[in-house]
């Protein structure tokens, strides 16, 4: 079988080396979805299968349904938790800035490693970078490279990167899903994912406050741009109201860009701080999400963008939709 990832065989067997024998931590985003959890699961057992020392670090808890994917792992979250691991080799995954994992452990992390990711707006922070906008999920790269190098990949880690790339793929419909998305999956099926758990487990255990919650985001739902952008809200106190938290917000979008006629899909979620988290989604990616959110600080991939402004949605609203209407109009976002 020819590797599924020649171009990174030097690199990530330099990063091998350079962990051996050393303690090592396997840092995700905050509020992580299944890609993340995935990669540092999957990555972490296999670094502990040639003995390194691993653990795994995020800022926010592991979503309710992910958990499943993390029995036998060490995940450590708050200060007391990480006190005593400050002095290890660190390794980002689905990060596409430092600030990704929080400015909490940003600071206490401040030498990174090397960094494994598929954003297309990546800035290359760490020592290592190993990033391919070309990849559906950084658990397809990680899939792939592990594969390459002969890096252990059992049964839980199989699962762990099956989940990955299935969320990441849209349960493989997103454009991003490629004929290697599926020769992997069927490589990890093979190592003992399995595809009716996945799909039970992150698509079908719907709580009651969830419901409530796409209630009131479709209730919400607003079309702009000619009905070319559908945008929904949830106003501050949202999740207190229906017993939800951030982690029930995923996939909440997709509602808005499935609509027939509409190219992106956005979801602005009121902040505490008085500032505002937007999600975007685009059926194209010509209209390169990505660019939309960096004019706001944010980033992410052409069809799949993420942004935290400081402005409330008095303000940002009117200067998204502009700038969504300029890229509309444009045809896409013209030459860099």
């Amino acid at each position: 079988m020819s590797a599924f990832y020649p171009q990174y065989t030097a690199v990530f067997g330099e990063i091998l080396k350079r962990v051996a024998g050393q303690r090592v931590a396997v840092i995700g985003h905050a509020r992580p979805d299944g890609d993340c959890i995935g990669s540092q699961v999957a990555l972490a057992r296999g670094l502990a299968a040639r003995g390194i020392d691993v653990v795994c670090i995020n800022g926010d808890p592991v979503p309710r349904r992910l958990q499943y994917l993390t029995g036998g792992m060490t995940f450590l979250r708050t200060d007391a938790e990480i006190a005593a691991h400050l002095d290890r080799l660190v390794i980002y995954v689905d990060c596409a800035d430092q600030a990704r994992v929080g400015e909490r452990l940003k600071a206490k992390f401040p030498r990174v490693l090397a960094c494994i990711d598929h954003h297309l707006s990546n800035v290359g922070f760490a020592e290592f970078n190993l990033v391919d906008a070309g990849s559906a999920a950084t658990c397809e790269m990680l899939a792939g490279m592990m594969l390459d190098a002969g890096l252990a990949v059992d049964a839980a880690a199989a699962k762990a990167l099956y989940a990955g790339v299935m969320t990441d793929t849209g349960q493989f419909r997103f454009q991003s899903t490629s004929q290697r998305c599926f020769v992997l999956a069927g490589e990890l099926v093979a190592r003992g994912a399995s595809p009716s758990e996945a799909g039970h487990e992150l698509y079908e255990r719907e709580s009651p406050g969830r419901l409530k919650l796409l209630q009131r985001f479709l209730a919400s739902l607003r079309f702009e741009c000619g009905g070319r952008v559908c945008v929904g809200f949830l106003p501050l106190g949202i999740f207190a109201e229906t017993g939800t938290n951030g982690e029930d917000t995923e996939g909440l979008v997709d509602y808005a860009r499935s609509i027939d006629g509409v190219e992106v899909g956005v979801l602005i979620e009121d902040k505490p701080d008085g500032g505002v988290k937007a999600s975007l989604r685009g059926k194209d990616p010509v209209w390169r999400l990505d660019r939309i959110a960096a004019q706001f600080n944010g980033g992410g991939h052409a069809c799949a963008a993420g942004l935290n402004h400081t402005d409330g949605v008095a303000q940002f609203y009117p200067r998204l939709i502009a700038a969504l209407g300029r890229q509309l109009d444009a045809g896409g976002p013209g030459p860099t």
